[in-house]
Parts: structure tokens; sequence; C-alpha cells
């Protein structure tokens, strides 16, 4: 399983250790990712995500998924994450109309 967010693409960040002595040694920043269960009030289901504690704070400030996914870029979304925008998408035009 990969360390990268699903909803917001942030992935593994490098840097250096720098020690009191001033030595630099090479280290990876992971992003803080959670299992999560994320509801959908359009297609009245849930889903289960790979996120960041970030992304998670995004979708809560947005409103949910809904509205989160109605803003987000494809580029940054997964594979499946994709799958479950264009579905929300595809209910939100059938519901208006």
């Amino acid at each position: 399983m990969s360390r990268r967010c699903e909803l917001t693409g942030k992935g593994p960040m490098t840097g250096n250790n720098v020690s009191h002595a001033n030595n630099k040694t090479k280290r990876r920043f992971l992003p803080n990712l959670q299992d999560v269960t994320l509801q959908s009030d359009i297609l009245g289901r849930s889903f289960k995500f790979r996120v960041s504690s970030a992304a998670l704070r995004t979708v809560d400030h947005r409103g949910g998924l809904d509205q989160f996914m109605a803003k987000a870029k494809d580029a940054e979304l997964s594979v499946d994450a994709l799958k479950v925008k264009q579905n929300i998408l595809k209910a939100q035009a059938s519901a208006l109309s």
C-alpha cells in the first residue's frame, strides 16, 4: 500500500536530520495517513479511503465528501476516488434535472 493520500495526493517528502554538530543525514517525512470511512449523502453509501489528517479536516470544512469531490482536482485523486467523484457528479446532475 502506497503512502499517498487518496484525496489530496500528498506523499512522502525528503529532508535532512540535522544534529547539534550540524551533521546532516537524509530522512523522510511521511504524511499522517488514516483509514477512514466517509459517507456520501447523495449516493447514500459510505466509502473507505486512506486519507491524510489535513485532507480529513478539509473534507469536514467543505461540508462532507460530496462537496469536497465537487471542488477536487482529478489529477490529485486516486483511481478509486476518481470513480466515486464521477458517480457523485452523475447523481447530482440527475437530481437537478
